[in-house]
């Protein structure tokens, strides 16, 4: 696929940038300085015999009056250049009020003139258009991807040809607009071309593209472009000028509500150059692309575009370069499609780099590419820049945008928000919000429902232009503003899950609402990989406090959030950090939530226990009870997982001793929860189910002293325990009743969701009930990456067993973890 440069070069020659507007729209030229630009020719208007009858017949007349050119454009109003295009053949046979003014111009009589207007008219015969129905730029033979796209627009055009058939006073058929907007390099120019030519033959008045310079220091203003659209349908130059400049914008709204055409109007600046240039009627089709997203424009079709989705990328990068280069590397291929983020501008770049360079092997460009200090200078093919390509949009921002715009590359994350974004800036989060709204319209910022996303080679751009306009002791500034507040907020939504916290103190004034604990937890998930930024930066720096502050504030919320994948370094690091501090307390209760993440979120049992055990070291060195008894309760986890119940139970009860002993509620529940776990892991489901009916009867006893949320995940784990507990002993309903339940109070929580539908999938087929199996399967794996990666990977092989025999019976039993 050809893909649109947006870099400073124009359609326009050098010599015809001036406001001289015929040559400037001509549609020849057009035609063949876009094949030129797209690394082919142009083509040509296919003439019929009959317009070079016409052009012969004016030629004679004109001779036998003993007229120059000259002569007759200023006895007819008629331009030099228009006459001789007629009579060379080079221009369409022009309209009668044209053919009346050669005639008037010329002197002829009637029976000549009569001559005159006939030839025009054969000239006109239905197969031919005022423009010529191949004059417009033709596409390229390495158009990729980009197939919904096209055929949206392929049936909009379709539903005007169906419209004009239906049009009458009574319903008037409009004019269809389209606006494909996206970020520089998208391909929105090639989508548009492409488009024109494959419904070209719906429109049989003419196509016609015209290069508004949208992204110019000096575009064309709305008159000259009117102006140059009149032209190029040929208007007689005597009705352009007795019409005058106030007449031309009603000619324009006259001559496309009469033509049956499709007008390109190419990279538009903003709503104002654009909105007078739109039809108000007739059935023609128009399609704008821009940049900006235009959305001050009402009544358009809005076609969005952004960068390729992977296999796009590569099957453009595939067609560059040769498929034998890129079978023999396609991991290299995926890289150099990675590493130029999917934007067809830098992946056309890439492509043909290499296919300049034959003896290089893909693998050259992908490494040169993984330095991201130096990708944009080496995305450059001949004197095409991808960075050039952003510096035109860069350089149209208002101060306030471009500011922001550079520090956006302070953003660890993939995207961010506005109370973020005002972080960098100082500015207050309502103008934070319409800032980044401008860089939105600007196509330099995209958005991903209420967060705004940076792509990444823009992300780079935005890097270069920091480093050069701004001091390292601003750019620090505001990184540290930035971690800061994502810290310190961090902490208050994570307190929202401790107990003896919840809601945000009277004294906190934050930026964000957190007025909820779901709030809290919809803040601590949007912001997660900024947050552990800023969170890996404070460790680098030595800020140890705030490092085991963040640590601790977190912990209980790790639960609601189990496999996002960081808990094992946040709790690792915090650790390390409180024996910095040496603090033998703090010490140990990071190393408990450190063996905690490891047998929990990654399966590690042993290396849990040794964690664990250097855990009740530190906490005995303390004279800790309390983090001497969660060391316990986690040791007995992993022993139960490594199937030691006797180790299990004896660390369970010695935790459940301490915790008495410490006063801790929360901790003698889990303790009476993990006797029920180990019994109904161990195979004895009698046992298992009156222990956790011991345990449901101290919850429910606990009222209030129990935090909601930790109320809810012990009774998940409750009932995971018991439908293993009743599926040992048989009683298909009473297990899938219990997971039902589980289900309920597990909904915010995709973790303990994927275990409960897993072990129900294993019930109902132990039940032989295959449909109810394969859908709870089948939702287990639609969970996602917040599931846990093995009942997911555990659904897929039940999933491919029941594929290969429809009868199969779950040979394995559901275990509650």
């Amino acid at each position: 696929m050809h893909v649109e440069t947006d870099a400073p070069q124009t359609l326009v020659p050098a010599s015809r940038r001036s406001r001289q507007v015929d040559p400037y729209f001509s549609i020849q030229a057009i035609a063949r300085l876009v094949g030129e630009w797209m690394g082919g020719v142009g083509e040509e208007v296919a003439l019929s015999g009959q317009q070079v009858v016409f052009g012969a017949l004016l030629r004679e007349l004109r001779l036998a009056a003993s007229l120059t050119l000259e002569g007759l454009a200023e006895a007819s109003g008629v331009s030099v250049r228009g006459i001789g295009d007629l009579e060379r053949g080079r221009r369409a046979a022009p309209q009668r009020r044209t053919v009346a003014a050669l005639a008037d111009g010329l002197g002829l009589g009637e029976a000549e003139r009569e001559r005159l207007l006939t030839a025009a008219r054969a000239g006109r015969n239905p197969g031919y258009s005022p423009t010529g129905v191949r004059s417009f730029p033709r596409g390229i033979d390495d158009f990729t991807g980009r197939e919904q796209e096209v055929k949206h627009l392929a049936d909009l055009a379709q539903r005007i040809t169906a419209a004009r058939q239906d049009d009458s006073p009574a319903n008037p058929a409009r004019p269809t607009v389209v606006v494909i907007s996206g970020p520089p390099g998208a391909g929105k120019t090639t989508l548009a071309l492409q488009t024109a030519r494959d419904v070209a033959d719906l429109f049989p008045d003419g196509q016609l593209m015209v290069d508004l310079r949208g992204t110019a220091d000096d575009p064309p203003d709305v008159p000259e472009l009117m102006l140059g659209v009149l032209k190029a349908f040929h208007v007689a130059d005597r009705d352009v000028a007795q019409t005058g400049p106030q007449g031309h914008p009603e000619l324009y709204r006259r001559l496309l509500a009469d033509q049956r055409c499709l007008l390109v109007l190419d990279n538009a600046r903003d709503e104002a150059q654009i909105r007078p240039l739109l039809p108000s009627a007739g059935t023609g089709m128009v399609l704008v692309t821009s940049r900006r997203m235009l959305t001050g424009l009402d009544n358009v079709h809005r076609l969005p575009l952004g960068e390729f989705d992977p296999q796009e990328a590569t099957t453009l990068l595939t067609g560059l370069i040769g498929a034998d280069r890129a079978e023999a590397d396609p991991a290299a291929v995926t890289e150099v499609a990675e590493r130029c983020g999917h934007l067809p501008l830098a992946l056309r770049v890439a492509g043909n780099w290499l296919a300049t360079r034959t003896g290089w092997p893909v693998r050259r460009l992908a490494d040169r590419l993984a330095d991201e200090d130096r990708r944009l200078n080496a995305l450059t093919a001949g004197d095409i820049h991808v960075s050039a390509a952003f510096e035109l949009s860069y350089q149209q921002l208002t101060p306030a945008a471009a500011r922001l715009f550079r520090r956006l590359a302070l953003v660890p994350g993939p995207d961010t928000s506005p109370a973020a974004a005002a972080q960098l800036t100082g500015q207050d989060q309502f103008d934070a919000e319409d800032t980044l709204e401008e860089l939105v319209e600007s196509g330099l910022l995209g958005t991903t429902g209420i967060r705004y996303r940076l792509h990444d080679l823009l992300r780079l751009y935005a890097r270069t232009r920091l480093t050069a306009e701004e001091s390292a002791a601003d750019t620090d500034m505001a990184r540290t503003a930035l971690h800061d507040w994502l810290l310190e907020t961090a902490i208050v939504a994570g307190r929202w899950y401790e107990p003896g916290y919840g809601a945000p103190p009277p004294d906190w004034h934050g930026t964000v609402d957190l007025s909820s604990a779901d709030q809290a937890r919809a803040w601590l998930q949007a912001e997660g990989l900024n947050w552990l930024a800023a969170y890996r930066a404070a460790a680098t720096a030595g800020d140890h406090t705030t490092v085991v502050e963040v640590a601790e504030a977190l912990h209980w919320f790790s639960d609601q959030w189990i496999f996002w994948g960081h808990w094992p370094e946040i709790f690792d690091t915090a650790a390390r950090s409180a024996q910095d501090l040496n603090d033998p307390v703090l010490e140990a209760t990071q190393l408990n939530y450190h063996a905690w993440a490891l047998a929990t979120c990654e399966g590690r049992y042993h290396d849990s226990l040794d964690r664990a055990a250097q855990a009740l070291a530190a906490a005995e060195r303390a004279g800790d009870l309390n983090q001497q008894a969660w060391a316990h309760n986690y040791r007995s986890n992993a022993f139960k997982r490594l199937d030691d119940f006797d180790g299990a139970m004896e660390s369970t009860r010695r935790a459940a001793e301490l915790f008495e002993a410490a006063d801790d509620f929360n901790g003698a529940l889990q303790a009476r929860i993990g006797i029920g776990l180990i019994l109904a892991r161990a195979n004895r489901p009698a046992e298992a189910l009156s222990s956790l009916a011991e345990a449901f009867a101290f919850l429910d006893e606990a009222g209030d002293r129990v935090v909601t949320h930790i109320a809810s995940f012990a009774r998940i784990q409750m009932h995971l325990a018991s439908s293993a507990a009743h599926h040992d002993l048989g009683d298909w309903d009473a297990a899938a009743g219990h997971l039902r339940t589980a289900l309920d109070l597990s909904q915010d929580n995709a973790g303990m969701t994927s275990r409960t539908l897993n072990m129900l999938g294993h019930v109902l087929l132990s039940a032989g009930r295959t449909a109810g199996a394969r859908e709870a399967f089948t939702s287990c794996i639609a969970l996602g990456s917040e599931a846990d990666p093995s009942t997911v990977a555990d659904s897929r092989e039940q999933l491919t067993l029941l594929d290969a025999a429809p009868g199969h019976v779950s040979a394995s039993r559901p275990e509650a973890k």
